[in-house]
């Protein structure tokens, strides 16, 4: 059988990647890891695959992020994933190449751009199309970009956080730090070290903030088992965790991200602002999931804060739907090769 798909859209996260298809919606959403034999330098596992390696390769097979912070570390290894959720998308034979448009953060450089470009090409795309992260998740979002009116998103994603005040189509300010859901993860394992003396993997990390992490101090203490080896002993040990000790690790990061916040606040026009005020401020991206994140921005700006639906998927939805419609998001698309 054939296959017809002709465009595709991609959210290229530093954690995950989401493969959006015109009338199919989200077919993908894998890790962004790439496992790679260091004997010969060959690609021996993407996405699922490769994450269930990580931490546990011997030393001839490396697992590695190719994405840091949002941007290209590794171009060769993202090409080879890129090519590999592609061919994916795709399945089986193929006439022609699709269109692939890609999400980046709108903080990145010309080079950084460029180099999404390069790679998404090579990887097997006729036309590459470049949008920035919170115009695709302001789209995903259902925010009515177009409207004379201000919008604020805020996309809290693995790698970065992207804020951006929208009216007209466009992007009126924005900003970017690169902070997100890895580094809360490493602020866990910095606590854990240092409180427990226990060393413990990014996969417990990420278990422990999904689990009971909080953005906030919780009323009724969430816990759970955190398994790692002990720093003192070298043997390995089991410790409860409880949801005040991933609040307290957090507390560094999350200040980046609301101080990055209210900066913006203080940049917008008072008009724009008046409309923000009224309509609240929307967040997506997975990072914004943890829990009471939006009571903490409230709590801090005194602007009322919406998660949006299904907020992990929003930047995936927003990237396929301006795909659908490239000729009305063409003046909100970054590049064009």
């Amino acid at each position: 059988m054939f296959n017809f798909i002709k465009r595709i859209g991609i959210d290229l996260g530093t954690t995950y990647t989401l493969v959006y298809v015109p009338k199919r919606g989200i077919i993908i959403n894998e890790p962004s890891v790439v496992a790679i034999s260091m004997i010969d330098k060959k690609i021996l596992a993407v996405g699922n695959e490769a994450k269930d390696m990580l931490g546990r390769t011997p030393d001839s097979i490396m697992a590695i992020k190719p994405l840091k912070e949002g941007v290209i570390a590794d171009y060769r290894t993202t090409e080879a994933m890129l090519r590999y959720f592609i061919n994916k998308a795709l399945g089986g034979m193929r006439l022609f190449r699709p269109e692939v448009m890609v999400a980046v953060p709108a903080g990145i450089t010309s080079t950084e751009r460029r180099a999404v470009i390069d790679a998404t090409i090579a990887a097997g795309a006729k036309a590459a199309y470049i949008i920035k992260e919170p115009i695709a998740a302001a789209v995903g979002a259902d925010i009515p970009i177009g409207s004379a009116s201000g919008h604020m998103i805020v996309d809290i994603g693995g790698g970065t956080a992207e804020m951006a005040v929208i009216s007209l189509g466009g992007i009126v300010t924005s900003t970017s730090v690169r902070v997100g859901g890895n580094r809360f993860d490493e602020a866990v394992i910095d606590f854990i070290r240092r409180k427990y003396n226990l060393s413990i993997g990014e996969r417990t990390a990420e278990d422990i903030k999904i689990n009971i992490g909080s953005a906030l101090y919780l009323e009724d203490k969430l816990t759970m088992e955190a398994k790692g080896r002990d720093l003192l002993t070298g043997l390995p040990r089991n410790i409860i965790v409880n949801s005040d000790d991933v609040t307290e690790a957090l507390q560094a990061p999350l200040e980046v991200i609301i101080a990055a916040i209210k900066k913006m606040l203080s940049e917008t026009p008072p008009e724009l602002s008046a409309d923000i005020m009224d309509k609240g401020m929307v967040i997506s991206g997975g990072s914004s999931l943890l829990r009471n994140f939006d009571q903490l921005i409230y709590r801090t700006t005194d602007v009322p804060v919406f998660v949006a639906d299904d907020a992990a998927l929003c930047v995936a939805r927003g990237t396929g739907i301006s795909l659908e419609n490239l000729e009305s998001y063409k003046r909100s698309l970054f590049a064009v090769k």
